[in-house]
């Protein structure tokens, strides 16, 4: 039998089963992001610049640091691309390798197995924030509150 989507946004009697499957998803989510959020920050890929940046969020910009993050992706694509393309020519510009990397905010070891390194670690922190945020928006899509982590 298909069971029509429980509607949050609108005052209903849901009965106490339902109620218990959404506060036990609720408690699941959280308990899987404050894991996860641990985890990111033990291994290096947060740090309390990020925790400095979560406190910038409000509810009246709840998704700031998920709009943050992704311009950061974005503008590191393109430098990655920018940098890939420069190392790539026959005669590579140093010149702009150093300011495509100074602009990642690295140093420039000035060669390709580093730049595979930087877009390897590149790739394994977006991937690892996409489920960071994921969670995040699971949590609050099923009516619980992102728990925090200060």
């Amino acid at each position: 039998m298909y069971d029509s989507p429980i509607n949050l946004s609108k005052p209903t009697k849901l009965p106490s089963e339902s109620i218990f499957l959404i506060t036990m998803e609720i408690a699941n989510s959280q308990r899987r992001y404050v894991d996860f959020t641990s985890t990111l920050f033990n291994e290096g890929y947060l740090d309390s610049q990020f925790t400095q940046l979560q406190q910038l969020q409000d509810e009246s910009n709840p998704e700031f640091v998920l709009e943050v993050v992704t311009l950061f992706f974005e503008d590191s694509e393109k430098l990655l691309d920018e940098l890939t393309r420069t190392l790539d020519q026959k005669t590579v510009d140093f010149k702009k390798v150093d300011a495509h990397v100074h602009q990642l905010k690295g140093s420039s070891a000035r060669c390709l197995r580093c730049l595979r390194q930087v877009k390897n670690e590149y790739f394994l922190v977006k991937s690892k924030l996409k489920t960071f945020f994921a969670l995040e928006q699971k949590i609050v899509a099923v009516g619980g509150s992102i728990p925090m982590m200060w």
